[in-house]
This record gives C-alpha cells, structure tokens and sequence, in this order.
C-alpha cells in the first residue's frame, strides 16, 4: 500500500479515469453528416487546428501535427474529395495553398468538435498558464512514453 499523494497514487487515479474518459469520448454523437467519412484520429486533429485556428497553409498544418507535408497533403486531397476541406490559392503567395474546413461542413465539424474544446477550456480555466503548461507537457510525455512502450513491447500470443 502506497502512502497519500504519492506518484502511485496519481497513477492509480489515472488509470482508472483514462478509460472512462477514452469511452464517454467514443460515445459522443458523430453528427450524421460526417458518419459516412471514416474518420480517424489523424482527420479529428487537423479539423480541430483548422476550426480553432481557422485556414492554414498544408506547411503551417504539417508543423502543428508533427507530421510530414506530404502525409498532409494525402489527408487535404482525401477530405477535399469528400467535400470536407476547401483549398484556395494564397492571395500573399500565388504557389501557396490555404487550407479550411468548406463551408458545407463547417456546421457539422464544429457541432462535433466545440464541445471538448469547451470541456478542455473548463478543464484548464483554474490553472494558471504556467501549470497549464506543465499538464499539457505532462499529456505529451506520457504519449511518447506509451508510444515508446508499444513499439517496444513483445507481441503476446
């Protein structure tokens, strides 16, 4: 048995939340409109940037997600097709593409999206920018150390 407020203690509570807060977040209604696409992981974190940040460039997105522009640029191609994403030319940069949610969808993605980002802002409101800081460097460490983890770890069988 560990003693209170121990680092035992925080990962005890951790673990028992991770998963209900992973299913509430599974259950949460997909609006109809966007049922249909499959989306995945890598298609909720573009949406996000480009609903809280509005158009970027396929560059400016491939540096937000820590990803190649080139696995951007499948994605903006994959989503433009399905009427998702808008490209247009950048006005300051003619060979430049800007990239933004289509008007048709913008609805939707933001009825599905607003919600955790408002849960997030509730979440870190208490928090001073220093401390919020250090919970989302935190949230960023245990993604590299789970990922690290995985890719480590014997198949089991």
């Amino acid at each position: 048995m560990s003693t209170p407020g121990t680092t035992d203690d925080a990962v005890r509570e951790l673990l028992l939340v991770m998963p209900r807060l992973v299913g509430r977040i599974k259950r949460l209604p997909l609006p109809e409109q966007l049922r249909s696409l499959d989306l995945a992981p890598r298609h909720l974190s573009m949406l996000s940037l480009l609903l809280l940040d509005g158009p970027l460039t396929v560059s400016q997105l491939a540096r937000m997600l820590g990803v190649a522009p080139t696995t951007v640029s499948l994605i903006v191609s994959d989503l433009s097709r399905r009427g998702v994403l808008v490209r247009r030319e950048d006005d300051a940069d003619r060979r430049r593409r800007i990239v933004d949610i289509s008007p048709e969808s913008r609805s939707a993605i933001a009825q599905w999206l607003t919600p955790g980002a408002h849960a997030w802002r509730q979440a870190l409101a208490p928090l001073s920018p220093a401390q919020q800081r250090t919970f989302v460097d935190t949230m960023l460490r245990y993604e590299a150390a789970v990922s690290t983890q995985t890719q480590t770890a014997p198949a089991s069988g």
